[in-house]
């Protein structure tokens, strides 16, 4: 999202647009670190042709990508934070041609994230969110209820509708009942990143339930929480990282 992208942006000192496929990607350093930053866009197709461009053009070492997404599994609430270790897309179905869910000729359904990513991203999210009102204010926290945010990490899954009813969140958890989060991009950037051998990371901030509440104050949620949120995470990640000369 744009408040999220607007974020990190006013963090990199030295950003430089460069405009491909109608994107904007900004290069430049967050944390010391050489990065490029850019919107997804929104849907699988979006998405793939982003993380495409970003191997290809500008020969990226790795990709996190951040977000929101609609917690699934009972435990995962509004605020928690979701960081993947496996994603896959629960609408693709080539069956019976090959298995429902796999990605056809590739002989995988689920896409595993790096593990050493995902870790670190991990022990990030449970540091930043142990205040929650010095992330993000306890206006915000006392308006959306986030006194205790969690982290996760399991299965993500993507598909290119918003799940926004009950009914369908419920399907979902029956035919996935390992699912903690679903959303709209993750598991094709997954795809790419296997298929190029690119290093990859998702993490993403529950913004709703996927239910019929789920369209809620969307806009002022990702303001005030998941741009905060997604700011701290990456910057924390990269704190981490050995400095590039």
């Amino acid at each position: 999202m744009h408040e999220e992208l607007s974020a990190l942006l006013a963090r990199m000192p030295d950003e430089q647009r460069v405009r491909v496929a109608g994107r904007d990607f900004w290069v430049g350093h967050l944390q010391g670190q050489p990065v490029v930053a850019v919107l997804s866009r929104i849907g699988k197709v979006a998405a793939a042709i982003t993380a495409t461009v970003l191997i290809e053009r500008f020969a990226v070492r790795s990709i996190v990508f951040t977000g929101v997404a609609g917690g699934l599994s009972p435990d995962v609430n509004v605020g928690d934070v979701v960081v993947a270790g496996t994603l896959m897309q629960h609408d693709m179905d080539a069956s019976p041609i090959f298995p429902k869910y796999e990605v056809p000729l590739s002989g995988v359904a689920r896409f595993a994230a790096d593990a050493q990513m995902a870790e670190a991203l991990v022990a990030a999210a449970q540091s930043v969110l142990r205040d929650p009102a010095a992330l993000i204010g306890q206006q915000a926290v006392d308006e959306f209820g986030l006194y205790l945010p969690s982290v996760h990490r399991g299965l993500l899954v993507s598909g290119d509708r918003f799940v926004s009813t009950a009914a369908e969140s419920a399907a979902l958890r029956e035919a996935l009942p390992d699912a903690l989060a679903v959303e709209m991009e993750g598991a094709a950037i997954a795809q790419v990143c296997h298929d190029y051998g690119v290093p990859f990371a998702a993490v993403r901030t529950i913004s709703d339930r996927a239910d019929d509440a789920a369209h809620g104050d969307f806009t002022r949620f990702i303001a005030e929480v998941a741009s905060r949120y997604s700011l701290a995470l990456v910057s924390a990640w990269l704190a981490t990282l050995p400095v590039v000369s």
